[in-house]
């Protein structure tokens, strides 16, 4: 009796410590996901577990972090779970269409993420996805961990921070064939990490400081990151080393 006890404490002790050291991707596109698993695996040794939505643990509890993908709508027993895993002290990671139009429909995301998407033209500040454009993706926060940790950045391009009017030479890299979100209505303090640079179809050149943002939660923390509309831009080794730098920063 007393071995089987022990047997059972190990089991339960191994299974923590595994899942304490994994990350849940949550996906409704599974082939970006597989990239990023592969890289996240190769940066830093991380296990990971990709699942839908309808498949979510019953506790998001222990996770080292939760990565969320999801293109379409997030359900609301989802939307909930990651909400309270991120209040109670967890780290949501947050890529692309995870915060798109579709999302306009739940009842707290946008509200839990202190943002909005306005409906209105882009040019009057409105959101809009402009996509198949080649966006150069900037560095605007080069001592931060989650931009710099392991990362040679192999260009620099000309950028006007907003609000400024003085145009700086900045650290960057260019994701071909991608897709920009345009205008996300930033309402909450938070720590901007990346911005984009991009012409959209009429040949506008816009630059918006809004590619990938941190900030605390309640107990918990969120970092947000807009490219990843196609596989490709995982593929490249830096946007892959973002994102596993925000796997293992610790805030």
């Amino acid at each position: 009796m007393k071995q089987l006890i022990s047997t059972l404490i190990c089991i339960f002790w191994l299974t923590a410590k595994t899942i304490a050291q994994s990350v849940l991707i949550v996906a409704d596109e599974i082939p970006a996901m597989q990239v990023l698993t592969k890289a996240l695996k190769a940066m830093e040794g991380i296990s990971t577990r990709v699942v839908f939505q309808n498949d979510l643990p019953a506790s998001l509890t222990g996770y080292r972090a939760v990565i969320v993908y999801i293109h379409k709508d997030i359900d609301a027993g989802p939307e909930k779970a990651f909400i309270q895993y991120t209040k109670n002290g967890g780290k949501l990671i947050l890529l692309h269409h995870s915060i798109s139009s579709a999302k306009r429909k739940n009842a707290e995301w946008f509200s839990f993420l202190g943002l909005d998407l306005p409906k209105k033209d882009a040019s009057e500040g409105g959101y809009q996805y402009v996509g198949d454009i080649d966006m150069e993706v900037v560095n605007l926060a080069p001592a931060h961990f989650i931009t710099s940790n392991k990362i040679t950045y192999n260009t620099s391009i000309a950028y006007i921070r907003e609000g400024q009017s003085e145009e700086k030479q900045l650290p960057s890299f260019e994701l071909q064939k991608t897709e920009a979100f345009l205008n996300h209505d930033l309402q909450k303090s938070r720590t901007i990490l990346l911005g984009f640079k991009m012409k959209d179809t009429t040949g506008k050149v816009w630059m918006q400081d809004r590619s990938a943002w941190c900030m605390p939660v309640e107990k918990g923390w969120v970092f947000y990151s807009q490219p990843g509309r196609r596989t490709a831009d995982f593929e490249n080794p830096i946007y892959a080393r973002i994102i596993a730098n925000a796997v293992i920063y610790t805030p």
